[in-house]
């Protein structure tokens, strides 16, 4: 296949995303395609942005820029802005159901041509989708965001006990952040393990001040826009019901859940705060019929272990621009979730 100098723009809302984009970044710049941001809302702090990154600030911007394709780690983006429209996720299905008790992570908005699925298990699902709806196109690649879980980290950082990693979700009704401070204090005094907190960006404010509070030698809350690196330092994850659990388990490495929505046999999931400690020892001990099953789970969730998840983006985005996999339909017009989205980035150009 030819190549030819692209243009590229990567819409994001949230700090998370730049770490799932980066890797495609590289590819892109390696090879002399060009990259654009645009931030929507105001949760994206553009101190994260990087001298050598370019951002653009407004809609009539990205139009002049007009990008052949953007890439997006959200449920939605504007259909009125150009460019081949690609979903890139936000992290895995966790199975978290909206209000009409469907599974939000295989919702249809109508807002993108192409998804770039993370393993079989979401392949499956979004190409039943894909022969409902006709209008997009789907293609395995992997995640991106794993590709740098699968290098080596340039300054290991050398622990004498086991480090535990304590994540969870905002979600008020599932996150455990609550219910297991006083025994993760607890269990931090003790000294008998290193902890390591990072929440979801929109966790609420008290329950972060909570845990910085009982910051300690033996506890550290961390602010990051990268989980990376946490998740290869860490010995086993603490959790609810995240997808950032299924960037850990691909690790082969044991996750404690507390209260889990759909807890599989390839977690050890609890209901009592008191059992939290003995659970971890045993994670610790990677039990062998434990272990087995998580590998089963990360085979189906996310098969891929070569750190070139990113490439395969790029690739299924350049077969589709060059028009290797054609539609019978087109998108439909979506007026009333673009009406919003006008709302929201006060845009009423129509031209």
């Amino acid at each position: 296949m030819s190549w030819t100098m692209k243009k590229y723009l990567f819409y994001i809302s949230q700090n998370y995303s730049f770490a799932i984009l980066r890797p495609i970044q590289k590819i892109l710049q390696q090879r002399g395609d060009q990259v654009r941001w645009f931030f929507e809302g105001d949760a994206v702090n553009p101190a994260y942005l990087m001298p050598e990154e370019t951002r653009l600030d407004s809609i009539d911007l990205i139009k002049t820029y007009h990008p052949d394709a953007v890439l997006a780690p959200a449920n939605s983006i504007p259909s009125f802005i150009p460019g081949l429209k690609v979903a890139v996720f936000h992290g895995f299905d966790a199975g978290k159901l909206d209000r009409q008790g469907r599974n939000d992570h295989f919702k249809i908005r109508g807002c993108f041509d192409l998804y770039c699925t993370q393993g079989p298990d979401t392949t499956r699902e979004f190409n039943t989708l894909k022969k409902k709806y006709g209008y997009f196109n789907v293609i395995q690649t992997g995640w991106s965001a794993l590709d740098p879980l699968f290098e080596q980290p340039e300054s290991p950082l050398p622990h004498e006990k086991p480090v535990v990693l304590l994540c969870s979700t905002f979600t008020h009704k599932l996150s455990c952040a609550k219910q297991l401070l006083p025994v993760v204090a607890e269990l931090s005094r003790s000294g008998k393990w290193q902890w390591l907190i990072q929440f979801h960006p929109k966790m609420e404010a008290a329950v972060i001040a909570q845990y910085q509070s009982i910051q300690s030698k033996h506890l550290h809350y961390i602010e990051t826009d990268n989980v990376i690196p946490l998740l290869q330092q860490a010995d086993v994850m603490v959790c609810d019901t995240s997808s950032v659990i299924l960037m850990f388990l691909i690790q082969n490495k044991p996750v404690v859940t507390f209260k889990n929505i759909d807890p599989g046999p390839y977690l050890l999931d609890i209901d009592n705060p008191a059992l939290l400690e003995q659970s971890i020892t045993r994670a610790l001990s990677h039990p062998p019929e434990l272990m087995q099953q998580l590998q089963q789970k990360t085979a189906q969730t996310h098969p891929y272990q070569d750190g070139k998840s990113a490439q395969r983006v790029v690739t299924a985005i350049d077969e589709v621009l060059a028009g290797k996999h054609p539609l019978k339909k087109s998108r439909p017009l979506n007026f009333f979730r673009n009406l919003k989205f006008r709302q929201r980035l006060h845009y009423w150009n129509f031209l």
